[in-house]
């Protein structure tokens, strides 16, 4: 039913596949035309030799961090606190150059939270920052995720001059 649907005859599609299995068999770099393009393959022949096993990585099944490993909210606010205070103080709020700020302020939380939480840590740090002009008008600053309470947390701090404020929030969610 396939060759009468392709428009190749018996003879034709017997050809092709003879032609296909002999390329395989001989050559280590086959290249076969087909009608539609073609196919290269770098693979070594079937006849070869036995190949080397695939290597199999054993899962942790570490579900949930252990207590000395909890994500330190109180350190994340303290970094997020210091780099606002030392980045922020004699700034005023100019829409231009908002976007970089953000991007710098937000890189700079991100690289102190991980130093903090050292290299074996299994947390994912979210870092969002929110930089707006001080003008006298109220601002609300919601999210929500989708997480597991027991283990993941997050971190926030606001910080207000003359002209300017700042939110900042660190999530740390626990993958494993």
């Amino acid at each position: 039913m396939m060759r009468k649907k392709f428009g190749l005859g018996q003879k034709r599609w017997q050809d092709a596949i003879n032609r296909v299995s002999l390329n395989l068999k001989t050559t280590r770099k086959s290249s076969i035309s087909t009608r539609g393009g073609s196919f290269h393959s770098d693979s070594e022949d079937i006849t070869d030799g036995p190949k080397q096993p695939a290597v199999a990585y054993e899962n942790t099944f570490q579900l949930e961090p252990k207590d000395s490993q909890k994500f330190p909210t109180k350190k994340a606010e303290d970094v997020i606190k210091a780099i606002f205070n030392s980045n922020l103080r004699d700034k005023k709020y100019h829409s231009d150059s908002s976007k970089t700020l953000t991007t710098h302020l937000t890189e700079l939380i991100r690289t102190q939270v991980k130093q903090e939480l050292g290299k074996q840590n299994r947390f994912k740090i979210v870092v969002l920052v929110l930089v707006g002009s001080m003008e006298g008008q109220g601002v609300r600053c919601a999210s929500r995720c989708l997480w597991y309470p027991q283990f993941d947390r997050f971190a926030t701090y606001s910080y207000y001059n003359e002209h300017l404020f700042a939110v900042g929030t660190v999530y740390g969610v626990y993958y494993e």
